[in-house]
């Protein structure tokens, strides 16, 4: 397919794709699939070899939250049974932290829920990263705290923090149809607020919440724009309790599509397979390997995941290796200062033109999978062992 070629051309120069372009390799046929896969998979082992790097999540304090977003079960007035705690001791979560290492992490998100931290939040989460740098050598540590005030990323960084995660979620335009309690622009500037400090950026997106094709790639081209140096993608978990419980827009087929169109946009980015994946990828997880360098391990905020031996030997088993501690993941052309959002001349190129003619959506509604939602009740907050 010219397409492809073109988008591969594009993407081993770093340069952006079109709309046009991108809302294309959403629209093709499932004939075309693996075609689509190959051909992102070229720009994926250019930057990335066959390294895939693992993440681990440690959900610090659950449930509870005053903001309305509706794809979270943590959400205010979630109805979904999910674990609830307030803040986990600094030795705990050092604790949690370490079994994933062991596992194989390289990073360890430390997430919180809420709007966004207090001070005194963001001294409990300072210790925290201190006592996990302590215990477990060369380990990354992002924060994921929520909207950020002045000063907080600075202190966080000065903590020994090394990232900090916002998404996006989903397109400007479709923003306040998702959440009303805080807007897309709080989000931008809490993103920025990271960068400025020095902190590795992460920013990602929701997909199957019932957006359009073109809302997907809208959100995909302010992610290359901001130029977060993580892209986690995440599929929607439709929590019974939530307001979206009832959306089940998702196949494994779009799933791919959706990975390896992001791989276009952003080809020389961390691009992360997140939550979602077991319940909407399923068997065919090990091909989306081919189009991310980047999963998580084990269990989520409020879901289990699967086992974590079965995640690392689906990469095994898919001819992939897990990215040691001592290898720097991204090129070494991001990791350089003023390094630009990956486009050819290392500024930030414009966002291509404007979209054309809708794009046809795939008509068949897939089968809800309600079997698959399993929440979680092991691991942080309980006395189970984690999944790791």
């Amino acid at each position: 397919m010219d397409l492809l070629n073109t988008l591969v051309d594009k993407g081993l120069r770093r340069e952006l794709p079109t709309r046009e372009e991108a809302l294309a390799v959403l629209a093709t046929s499932d004939d075309d699939l693996l075609d689509v896969v190959a051909a992102a998979g070229k720009v994926r082992r250019q930057w990335f070899g066959r390294r895939v790097k693992l993440n681990y999540l440690v959900n610090l304090k659950s449930g509870l939250c005053p903001e309305d977003c509706s794809y979270c079960s943590q959400r205010l007035g979630s109805k979904a049974g999910i674990l609830k705690y307030t803040w986990l001791k600094p030795d705990e979560a050092s604790k949690a932290a370490a079994a994933g290492v062991a596992g194989g992490a390289k990073r360890v998100c430390l997430v919180a829920s809420g709007r966004g931290p207090t001070d005194r939040d963001v001294d409990r989460v300072s210790e925290t990263i201190e006592a996990i740098k302590e215990q477990n050598e060369g380990v990354e540590v992002c924060a994921c705290l929520g909207l950020l005030s002045d000063g907080q990323a600075d202190r966080l960084r000065s903590a020994g923090a090394d990232a900090y995660n916002h998404n996006l979620n989903t397109s400007e335009g479709t923003y306040g149809d998702i959440t009303t309690t805080h807007t897309y622009a709080d989000r931008v500037e809490t993103v920025q607020q990271a960068q400025a400090a020095g902190l590795s950026a992460c920013s990602g997106l929701i997909a199957g919440m019932g957006e359009s094709h073109a809302d997907l790639v809208d959100v995909v081209f302010s992610l290359r724009e901001l130029d977060p140096d993580s892209v986690p993608v995440n599929f929607l978990i439709p929590f019974e309790g939530t307001p979206l419980a009832k959306e089940w827009n998702l196949t494994p087929q779009r799933c791919l599509r959706i990975l390896a169109m992001v791989r276009f946009v952003c080809p020389d980015v961390e691009v992360r397979l997140a939550g979602g994946r077991e319940v909407h990828l399923r068997s065919m997880q090990p091909l989306a390997l081919h189009l991310v360098n980047s999963i998580f391990l084990g269990d989520y905020l409020t879901s289990e995941g699967q086992a974590g031996q079965a995640d690392l030997d689906m990469i095994a088993d898919a001819g992939f290796e897990v990215e040691g501690a001592g290898t720097t993941t991204l090129p070494a052309h991001r990791t350089q200062a003023g390094a630009g959002c990956g486009s050819h001349d290392g500024g930030c190129a414009p966002c291509g033109d404007a979209p054309g003619d809708a794009v046809a959506e795939p008509g068949e509604v897939p089968a809800a999978r309600t079997d698959l939602v399993a929440v979680r009740r092991r691991g942080a907050g309980t006395d189970l062992a984690p999944n790791a």
